[in-house]
Formats: C-alpha cells, structure tokens, sequence
C-alpha cells in the first residue's frame, strides 16, 4: 500500500482507551484491512506475516495484535471471497449437481484463499463467522434457484455446503492420499449425484 492511502498510520496510535479517538481508531482499523489485503493477495496467507502488514500500513506490529489478536483474526476480518458461483436457474435441472461440483474444483484449486479461510474458519470465531456469511449470501441463493421447495433451501444448502466443504477438508487441508488422488473428473462422477440429490430431489 502507498504512503498517501495510509492516513492513519503511525506507531503513536497505541491506545484504545477512553482517550483515543474513535475517528482516529477506524481509520488505523482501514489501514490495517487495506495493507493486510494487499498483502494477502501477494504473498498468500502462509507467506504474509503480521510485520510485513504492518510496515505496509506504516504502523507498529503491536497494533495489529491489539485490534486483531493474530493473524488468523486479522484474515478473517480482512478477506472476503467471491465464489461467482454459477447461474442454475438457467442450467439443465439434471445437471445442477455436475454443474457445481466442477464450478467449485476450479474454483478451489486455482487459489490459495479458499484454503486458507477454510483452515482459519476450523480454528477461529472470526473464520466460521466469515464462512458462515459465504454460505448465507452465495451458497443459499444458488440452492434457492434448484430446490423444489424454497422453504426448504437452507436445509439443502447446508448438505451441500457438508460435501463440499467435506471435500476441501480432506483434499486440500488435510490431504489424505486418496482424497488427493481423485482427479477432478472423478470427484465430479462421485460427488455431481449426491449434489444433485440434495438440490433436486423430493424431500425424504
């Protein structure tokens, strides 16, 4: 981040007491959020550290542990993720299950982020809580779009988000071998029907 979009930054903000400003509080906040995007999307989540974000947003690393713990806070307050899932409302009904299995491989294994959030999500509040809010506001309008009941899209939603999430879990963070062995045709062979039955089907 450049010196004129860093307003905030100095090491001389180090109070969050009934002194401190609140202006002058929010703006170190955006300082912070700006630079540790920046940085994530450079470096990636292993290779960002907390005083490489801080020098960019010109401050001291301790304020970066004061307003968000670690680094893992500072991620998930910092990182929102668009997962341009697919319309289904104009794909082929029998093909939902197929058509988002092979949207969300692509999508996961062309960037490092998903990873990472889904690593921060297991471990912290913050992480589940911007987890949660992907699956609210783009997984739970696409499951409206294909279910037969819309009262019952976050139900299915959420047995979709099991698989997939499942998935990302075992292929990418865990990596058990025969996880990570399946190419993505076959996972998609697997993994499109069981989709597919969660979105479509009748209800048990």
């Amino acid at each position: 981040m450049n010196a004129s979009s860093s307003t905030s930054g100095t090491g001389s903000d180090t109070s969050t007491g009934p002194g401190t400003s609140p202006r002058r509080s929010d703006a170190t906040r955006a300082a912070i959020l700006e630079a540790a995007r920046e940085r994530f999307a450079a470096d990636g989540y292993e290779r960002a550290t907390i005083r490489a974000i801080a020098k960019d947003a010109r401050i001291d690393p301790s304020m970066v542990m004061r307003y968000y713990g670690n680094k893992e806070g500072l991620f998930a307050a910092a990182v929102s993720y668009d997962l341009r899932l697919p319309d289904l409302s104009s794909a082929a009904r029998d093909e939902v299950g197929h058509t988002l299995v092979t949207h969300f491989l692509a999508m996961w294994e062309e960037n490092e982020e998903l990873t990472a959030m889904l690593r921060v999500g297991a471990t912290n509040q913050g992480g589940a809580e911007r987890m949660q809010e992907i699956f609210r506001e783009q997984l739970l309008p696409v499951a409206r779009q294909a279910c037969p009941d819309p009262e019952q899209a976050p139900t299915r939603a959420g047995l979709v988000a099991s698989q997939l999430l499942g998935l990302a879990l075992t292929r990418y963070v865990l990596r058990i071998p025969p996880a990570v062995a399946l190419t993505r045709e076959e996972i998609t062979v697997w993994l499109g029907p069981t989709v597919q039955r969660y979105l479509t089907a009748p209800s048990p």
